[in-house]
């Protein structure tokens, strides 16, 4: 059997009935929202596939006017993705409420860690190629992804300063984001549905206590990317966003497969591959993948590990 038959193998395995998850996930919701006593749902909607899946399944669940989009870009935000989300809201038929972050981060002083302003507003796309050059510099000067750099502390790491800037620079946006929806959440008394899914938690691609880590139910955290993907296409989510290239549209020019350095679809095979207790030598001959990319998919999941975990004195003593 050649690479490509056990590659095609492995991703038939993967294969998930889309109309039965939607259902367990539109119950899951349901129940929950119940559960906790809550009058509806309020959620973050980026215009990206993971957040236009949970929008889809919560109105499926609680319907269009107990569900509550909140839209919350800021001044790196590409507006093409706030478009694609208010148009997105608007075909759900749910509430929508559009909150400009730009003045709580000039107030906390983020901003102020890097003059992107000028830069993204005479010419975005060149701003977004700069920003990419930069981030390519400092990947070469650590001999590793700035992401991965960033899982753990900085003590003792090439570019420390620089990297401890930019995580606190991106990172305070997705936990700007968890701040309000919380805000208008327990204001409104709905429950707040976070949009993470399995394959960017297992390997940390995500901020701690950010709007991706901190909610009351994750719907979509069971599935991998390549899954949620299905999952759109069943849901009817405009080919638009399924297909954009996935970003946390929080640093101007960087996807997500450019930060991780590996495409989604190699990387959930790896990762279930791992899950199905497959060793190294194993995934590599059957999937074709080289050992060191498949070390560094362990590496990544070893390293985030503090991040899925709270750690307490009882815990560490028995």
């Amino acid at each position: 059997m050649d690479v490509s038959i056990r590659s095609k193998k492995l991703k038939s395995e993967m294969e998930i009935n889309p109309s039965l998850i939607s259902n367990l996930a539109v119950n899951f919701i349901r129940e929950y929202t119940k559960k906790l006593e809550r009058d509806g749902v309020i959620l973050g909607l980026s215009g990206g596939v993971d957040s236009a899946v949970v929008a889809a399944l919560c109105k499926r669940a609680v319907g269009a006017r107990r569900t509550l989009a909140l839209i919350m870009p800021e001044r790196d935000s590409e507006k093409e993705n706030i478009k694609d989300a208010i148009a997105f809201a608007k075909e759900l038929k749910i509430k929508v409420k559009l909150i400009d972050m730009t003045p709580y981060l000039k107030e906390i002083g983020s901003y102020r860690l890097f003059s992107l302003e000028r830069l993204l507003f005479v010419n975005r796309e060149k701003g977004e190629s700069v920003v990419k050059n930069v981030y390519n510099f400092y990947r070469r000067l650590m001999g590793e992804a700035p992401f991965l750099s960033g899982l753990r502390g900085l003590k003792g790491k090439k570019g420390s300063l620089y990297l401890g800037r930019v995580n606190a620079y991106y990172r305070i946006k997705h936990r700007m984001r968890m701040l309000l929806l919380y805000f208008y959440g327990e204001m409104k008394n709905k429950l707040v549905v976070g949009a993470a899914n399995k394959t960017e938690y297992k390997i940390g691609y995500f901020v701690k206590h950010g709007c991706d880590s901190a909610s009351d139910i994750m719907p979509i955290l069971n599935l991998y990317k390549t899954q949620v993907k299905k999952l759109a296409q069943y849901l009817n989510i405009p080919s638009k966003i399924i297909n954009k290239a996935p970003s946390p549209d929080i640093i101007p020019g960087i996807t997500d497969e450019e930060a991780i350095g590996i495409p989604y679809e190699e990387l959930d095979l790896v990762l279930f591959a791992l899950e199905k207790g497959w060793g190294i030598n194993k995934i590599s001959k059957d999937l074709g993948i080289g050992k060191e990319q498949i070390m560094y998919i362990k590496h990544l999941i070893d390293e985030s590990e503090h991040m899925r975990k709270i750690y307490s004195l009882e815990e560490e003593t028995g």
